[in-house]
């Protein structure tokens, strides 16, 4: 028997993996598709964009040079590894199609921003994403079995048994991060809730005989809306038919062909498809991410239409964020109701993306008061304020779980506070213990801590830029649970720590 069942090896399952595999834990991960690679994955079909939190976890774990190298990228995405002063961002994205400038970020207005080698975006590809998870988890043991197919799912109060093609599988808990249309999440009876769609998008690699005939980058059309890109072959359009396409077929050049006509207003003409899909705005959210001991991550426990490119790096986060919790449910030592917060967490920041993109399909509706409104977001967004709360939304940066203190700090992504010795607290992160910082003179906390070591990393010596801190407490995934701007207070430490880390070694 496993410890844990994961079913999906995409960049979620695999990202979850190796936080179980790096934590001790026996990982068996089940993945349909006979094959890891695919054009769907490579670019410019596979690009994708990793905002700053997902770049900060990779950074945590020591993945972040490997996966800069598969993704082509010869610097890294922080700024100047020595200077203690934070940089605007290099990329912003957009919304709803209307481009924003990273130059009116106003980096002030980022809470606790530090420079570091993670502290923007980066573009990748899942090819790559996944080539960098699936060396890692090799390396931890972690076993990746493919195409192997789940059709039923049974569990008890200790266990829990998938069967795929003849076979079954034990383990002590079961994940599904097996996409939109998971077989765990309906298997297990989760309930899945949102909206139905607006539109139908999408994704084309054609040869096009006029490419002049049409605009780069995001244009927003009475029709529609269509994207060019760099690489003319790459096409994206949205056509705001209520999803009537049916999309279990494939669809023709002769569609496409007519879809991208009406939403661009040209006569464009496609001589050959490549390689084409469609997807919809159907945002939907299961109501709890857990049933016993069946959990699910990434798109298995919500879908939205990619506007914003939020998806990959929503998945990455809840696997962050439940990895270590459930290896401390599996060791033994995770504290009453550890479990439970990974829903508690996790699924308002999944609401609030579904309500980012609904937003978005709102604003592009071909229609006066959409294009009304177009003309309102277009003023607000062109301001200094207007950009920067973009940014803070889709950066991560604006998350902060509500962990019940008033300290400004906790509950959010710790800011990669730096020692005089320059080491960081990324450096201090890569074995998935948490980490409490101290500064104070005093080294208050040296000996509370000690009853944690093996869960908890302590640090003690004066900062670079401690922001005002005496002492921080931080967990495996990055979150602040605890933070005190006087000398530390030994009794508040040792509450945070066994709240979160479970009761101290003898």
């Amino acid at each position: 028997m496993h410890d844990v069942v994961i079913v999906g090896a995409g960049p979620v399952g695999l990202f979850l993996a190796c936080e179980l595999g790096l934590a001790g834990c026996s990982v068996l991960v089940l993945e349909r598709s006979p094959e890891g690679r695919s054009p769907w994955k490579a670019d410019p079909l596979g690009m994708r964009g990793l905002s700053a939190a997902s770049v900060e976890a990779f950074y945590r774990r020591g993945m972040l040079h490997p996966l800069l190298t598969a993704s082509g990228v010869h610097d890294d995405p922080g700024a100047d590894p020595d200077t203690d002063e934070p940089s605007p961002p290099r990329g912003v994205s957009h919304f709803a199609g209307m481009m924003l400038d990273p130059a009116q970020v106003d980096v002030t207005a980022l809470p606790f921003r530090l420079p570091g080698p993670a502290m923007d975006g980066v573009m990748t590809n899942l090819e790559a994403v996944e080539t960098v998870l699936s060396e890692r988890a090799s390396k931890l043991g972690v076993e990746v079995r493919r195409g192997v197919t789940v059709s039923a799912l049974a569990q008890d109060g200790d266990s829990v048994v998938v069967q795929a093609r003849g076979h079954e599988y034990a383990a002590r808990w079961v994940v599904g991060c097996d996409g939109g249309r998971s077989a765990v999440r309906g298997l297990a009876g989760f309930e899945f809730v949102g909206t139905e769609p607006q539109f139908t998008g999408y994704v084309v690699l054609a040869t096009v005989a006029d490419p002049e005939k049409l605009r780069p980058g995001f244009n927003l059309t009475p029709k529609g809306m269509y994207l060019r890109t760099p690489a003319e072959e790459y096409i994206g359009m949205l056509e705001f038919d209520g999803g009537a396409f049916d999309r279990s077929q494939r669809p023709t050049r002769e569609h496409l062909q007519a879809v991208l006509r009406r939403v661009s207003g040209t006569d464009v003409t496609l001589t050959d498809v490549h390689l084409a899909s469609s997807f919809t705005d159907r945002a939907m959210q299961t109501t709890t991410y857990r049933q016993g001991r069946v959990l699910l991550a990434g798109d298995s426990a919500h879908i939205h239409s990619p506007l914003g490119a939020q998806g990959l790096n929503l998945g990455l986060a809840d696997a962050m964020n439940l990895g270590w919790k459930l290896a401390a449910t599996v060791h033994g030592h995770a504290p009453d109701g550890l479990l439970d917060t990974y829903t508690h967490e996790r699924r308002p920041i999944g609401a609030g993306v579904l309500d980012w993109t609904r937003a978005q399909a709102a604003a592009m509706k071909p229609d006066p008061h959409a294009q009304a409104l177009q003309e309102v977001l277009r003023d607000l967004l062109g301001t200094r304020d207007g950009t920067t709360y973009v940014f803070k939304r889709t950066s991560g940066s604006s998350n902060r779980y509500d962990l019940g203190s008033e300290h400004p700090l906790v509950g959010r992504n710790a800011p990669d506070l730096r020692l005089e010795d320059g080491t960081r607290l990324g450096d201090l992160m890569q074995d998935g213990r948490g980490v409490a910082l101290d500064f104070s003179i005093a080294r208050s906390l040296r000996g509370s801590a000690m009853g944690w070591e093996s869960r908890i990393r302590y640090v003690a010596g004066p900062a670079r830029n401690d922001l005002g801190l005496e002492a921080v407490l931080v967990r495996p995934d990055g979150a602040v649970v605890w933070a005190d701007d006087r000398a530390p207070d030994r009794e508040a430490f040792e509450q945070a720590a066994s709240l979160w880390f479970g009761s101290p070694q003898l």
